[in-house]
């Protein structure tokens, strides 16, 4: 028969496991990858790089066109649940604060047919790129060397590298995220 005590130790032993699984989950991160040779990976207040990337229309577009603005730079994949879970919380963030300069753009880590035919049943404002092939992941220059999407990149009105963050948003974390720059 159970008593207080052994209720007591019960208790403990199951917090100190549900605490045990939590920080193994934390502290569990994919390994670095070394960048492929010849390739510079970027990392906070280095100036960003301008790779051409193409628009779904396959029209050639760079980063560039938004200097002097606060760019959100969000790698997504449509097979990454993570990455369309997220999708509608940045636009709707990216139209918010647009009045302060924010843009968001997506640079997706796919295959043109298969963004296409997801984007036409979720659609965002913001727009979408595609790698055109370059031979490098763009994630991996703009510091993503864990290959962990989603992978954002904050840039800088000044084209620098403010932050980098692997992994999806929630509300609150992109707000904060965001804020001191804004």
């Amino acid at each position: 028969m159970f008593d207080r005590s052994n209720l007591i130790v019960v208790a403990v032993a199951i917090l100190g496991a549900v605490l045990g699984l939590l920080a193994g989950g934390f502290y569990r991160q994919a390994p670095e990858m070394p960048a492929p040779p010849g390739v510079s990976v970027l990392r906070k207040g280095d100036m960003r790089a301008d790779p051409a990337l193409a628009d779904l229309e396959g029209q050639p577009r760079h980063l560039g066109e938004w200097d002097g603005q606060l760019v959100l730079v969000n790698f997504w994949a449509t097979w990454c649940g993570p990455c369309r879970d997220e999708m509608p919380l940045l636009d709707h963030s990216g139209a918010v604060h647009a009045d302060k300069g924010l843009r968001v753009v997506g640079i997706a880590i796919d295959d043109a047919g298969s963004v296409r035919d997801f984007l036409k049943e979720n659609p965002v404002r913001y727009p979408i790129l595609l790698d055109v092939a370059n031979g490098v992941d763009p994630s991996v220059i703009f510091g993503d060397t864990r290959q962990v999407l989603p992978f954002s990149v904050l840039i800088g009105r000044d084209g620098r590298i403010v932050d980098q963050r692997a992994g999806s948003f929630s509300q609150s974390s992109l707000a904060a995220w965001l804020q001191p720059h804004l």
